[in-house]
């Protein structure tokens, strides 16, 4: 009787538990800051923090933390056309794929359905406009390599905020008709921005900066503190035209793109350098959100490349101090489950392990954007 009465007693709770989860309401989120680092695995981060000493870190600022996998539909290992649609719409893809399912139905992403349901939205990249992981938010192609319809899809996408580059991507896709890309930008009421300089005298609107003719340069070549000076530009322009047009919120994608780029030349000093200006961007989104409360900064990558390792060089334990080794596993992409970091409002909503696709949906559910 009593094992009886113990079990009707489990039961009850089990109901009574998943009918609050039913009832639960959903924390007030309003804008999300969705950071991907290409090609950043744990071990990329943690290098940030062996070689800064295990000095705070931005990523140490965060409020809880999950896993995603990271496989497509045809490949156990995903490209970045493949897991950018997944992270950008909550639909699984095959690789090369952006914004369609495997059997050519078009998927929006969450910044498409931000922006219809009332919200302003943005990317900042260190890429082209049109590489894989930023035109996973607006283009629907089946093969990543569409440049010129990437191109296209961008001009329909209504994105309020594009900082990155792509300026010879344009003018090939639009060369053949003889229409100049910069009227047409114009015309869908953009300021075109050519000079990282003249992000200074902008201040709200619609603004599409195209600083250079594809990728911007790398570190050692120049490129300075664009990526955090241009994340905190677009907050900026953002937040005035949530206020000007009344607007629901925001939500922006800040890539760190050459993270993956150093990660397949297998280049430690430059991993190191992307990392730190990620880490740089992700500290103004994390300020942000402090002074923000309704918005959710989501840091996670979209695939891990290079295979990095960081063993000990002894097997001794016994002494002070082993040292360790940097080591490579490919200078290709691998399988591995990768870390999401969730800073700000809604942070304790999004946990456990989950498919990377199940991310997207968690942002969109948050937000009220999901179907």
């Amino acid at each position: 009787m009593k094992k009886l009465f113990l079990l009707v007693l489990l039961s009850l709770a089990a109901l009574l538990g998943a009918e609050a989860k039913k009832t639960q309401k959903l924390p007030k989120v309003d804008n999300i800051i969705y950071m991907i680092g290409d090609g950043m695995g744990l071990c990329h981060v943690s290098m940030l923090q062996i070689e800064g000493k295990y000095a705070p870190t931005s990523f140490d600022r965060a409020h809880n933390v999950a896993l995603i996998k990271s496989y497509s539909t045809n490949n156990r290992v995903t490209d970045s056309a493949a897991a950018g649609t997944a992270l950008a719409t909550g639909f699984k893809t095959d690789n090369g794929t952006l914004g369609m399912t495997p059997d050519g139905e078009i998927v929006e992403s969450i910044i498409a359905k931000a922006s219809k349901s009332g919200f302003a939205t943005g990317l900042v990249v260190t890429c082209y406009l049109q590489h894989a992981t930023p035109a996973a938010f607006y283009a629907h192609v089946k093969s990543r390599n569409e440049s010129d319809k990437i191109s296209f899809d961008f001009m329909e996408s209504g994105i309020d905020v594009a900082f990155g580059g792509g300026r010879r991507i344009f003018e090939k896709a639009y060369k053949e008709s003889g229409k100049n890309y910069v009227d047409l930008l114009k015309a869908e009421g953009y300021e075109v921005l050519f000079d990282q300089k003249e992000m200074d005298g902008v201040a709200s609107g619609k603004v599409i900066g195209l600083f250079a003719e594809e990728n911007l340069p790398t570190l050692k070549e120049g490129r300075g503190d664009y990526l955090a000076r241009a994340t905190e530009k677009a907050l900026e322009i953002l937040t005035a035209d949530v206020r000007a047009d009344k607007k629901k919120g925001f939500v922006m994608m800040v890539e760190g793109s050459q993270i993956d780029y150093r990660s397949h030349a297998n280049d430690l000093e430059g991993m190191l350098g992307e990392m730190r200006d990620f880490d740089a961007a992700i500290k103004v989104a994390m300020d942000y959100a402090d002074a923000h409360p309704n918005t959710l900064v989501v840091v996670c990558a979209d695939h891990e490349t290079s295979g990095l390792a960081i063993p000990s060089n002894k097997t001794d334990f016994t002494l002070p101090e082993s040292g360790i080794n940097y080591s490579f596993g490919t200078s290709s992409h691998t399988g591995v489950m990768l870390p999401v970091y969730l800073y700000g409002a809604g942070a304790e909503t999004i946990k456990g392990i989950m498919e990377n696709s199940e991310l997207s949906v968690a942002l969109q559910q948050l937000i009220k954007v999901a179907e």
